[in-house]
């Protein structure tokens, strides 16, 4: 597992279409963006493991709520 959280800039840059500068300050929000999401993706992984009775988190779990989550996010 990551200790840190990896840098998005080289995926924000390879994803955009065009000439895209991300300054430092953009960059820290998006990272802290995607931690905040990952955090919370975990905590319902984890609420949702509970309901099922399962002591683990398991890769169903994260699936069954990132589509959630993503649906959320979408709008």
């Amino acid at each position: 597992m990551l200790k840190k959280a990896p840098r998005l800039k080289n995926t924000i840059k390879m994803k955009a279409k065009g000439n895209v500068n991300v300054r430092p300050a953009s960059e820290a929000m998006i990272e802290l963006i995607t931690l905040l999401f990952l955090s919370s993706l975990a905590e319902e992984a984890k609420a949702n493991a509970f309901e099922e009775k399962s002591a683990t988190i398991r890769a169903h779990h994260v699936k069954a709520v990132s589509k959630k989550m993503l649906k959320k996010a979408r709008g």
